[in-house]
């Protein structure tokens, strides 16, 4: 913890706001009548961020990346969705990820208590994935170079009312690159780096959509599907960012990336953490929104 932070959000406090399109290319379309995937292309706003409560933390203390996205679509229909550069989450339920919250938090000295979080690793073993994950998947050395990922399941519905569930990611076309020791030098390289970088040309990612098999889990955020999900996905078209501005006054500031603003042909799966999600995300905005106006 590292105090109160007035008007930022409670988590994923450092960010900056980017905006741009979706070129859809309608290779998802028989999978859902969502308009996101009928050709065209869509204004978005996103926003990249590292999470933490601190917006001054040194990004060299990040090992994950965020990206959320709002895509403004026909029929006065957006939507929303927050992604993580590792493809899985480290609980399954609200519960947990209170549980782990509290044995985070130091006691009244300041310290964290290794116990208790060695109790709670023991009270959820679900947990050892996430982290075996990112030790063994160093942070990119960008926000740009990385690959984010849906971690939760939804629901598509195609236009025969059939219904798939589904995980997406989007893939970026720089390559991936590991940070180097270098970037310490600068405590907010990934924030100078994106924008240097966008003085140059627009930066890609592909959306690509991962469909489950009958055995694959479809509401725990703390298991991957086998890997052939992911070569079998579908490329639904692509990303485009060619603008970076302040998260102060940025257009992603007022945005809740709630999880559940979803277009028609989208849905929510029994995954117990997207409501979590939708809720928390409420509270950190009408927070920071009250703290604001006060100010």
């Amino acid at each position: 913890m590292t105090g109160a932070h007035p008007g930022f959000r409670r988590n994923h406090a450092k960010g900056i706001c980017v905006t741009g399109r979706f070129e859809s290319n309608g290779n998802a379309s028989a999978l859902s009548v969502a308009s996101v995937f009928e050709p065209g292309s869509y204004p978005i706003i996103g926003r990249f961020s590292a999470p933490g409560t601190n917006p001054a933390r040194p990004d060299t203390e990040s090992k994950v990346r965020s990206f959320a996205l709002q895509f403004t679509l026909p029929r006065q229909e957006q939507w929303r969705t927050g992604m993580n550069s590792a493809p899985i989450f480290a609980v399954r339920t609200p519960r947990a990820v209170f549980e782990q919250l509290s044995a985070q938090a130091p006691d009244a000295s300041g310290h964290k208590d290794p116990e208790r979080m060695a109790a709670f690793l023991r009270a959820h073993p679900e947990a050892q994935a996430f982290n075996a994950w990112v030790d063994s998947h160093p942070p990119s050395s960008a926000f740009f170079n990385a690959a984010y990922f849906s971690i939760n399941t939804f629901r598509f519905v195609d236009d025969h009312g059939g219904s798939r569930y589904v995980r997406w990611r989007v893939v970026p076309e720089t390559p991936y690159r590991p940070v180097s020791t270098g970037a310490q030098a600068d405590p907010d390289f990934l924030e100078h780096d994106l924008v240097e970088r966008l003085k140059h040309s627009p930066l890609r990612w592909h959306l690509m959509i991962s469909v489950a098999n009958e055995n694959d889990p479809v509401d725990d955020a703390t298991r991957q599907w086998p890997a052939e999900r992911d070569r079998d996905s579908i490329d639904a078209g692509t990303l485009v960012i060619d603008r970076a501005q302040s998260q102060i006054d940025g257009p992603c500031r007022d945005i809740n990336f709630d999880p559940l603003v979803l277009p028609h042909g989208m849905e929510a799966s029994n995954d117990p953490l997207l409501a979590a999600r939708s809720s928390a995300y409420a509270v950190s905005f009408y927070r920071r929104a009250s703290e604001e106006a006060r100010n």
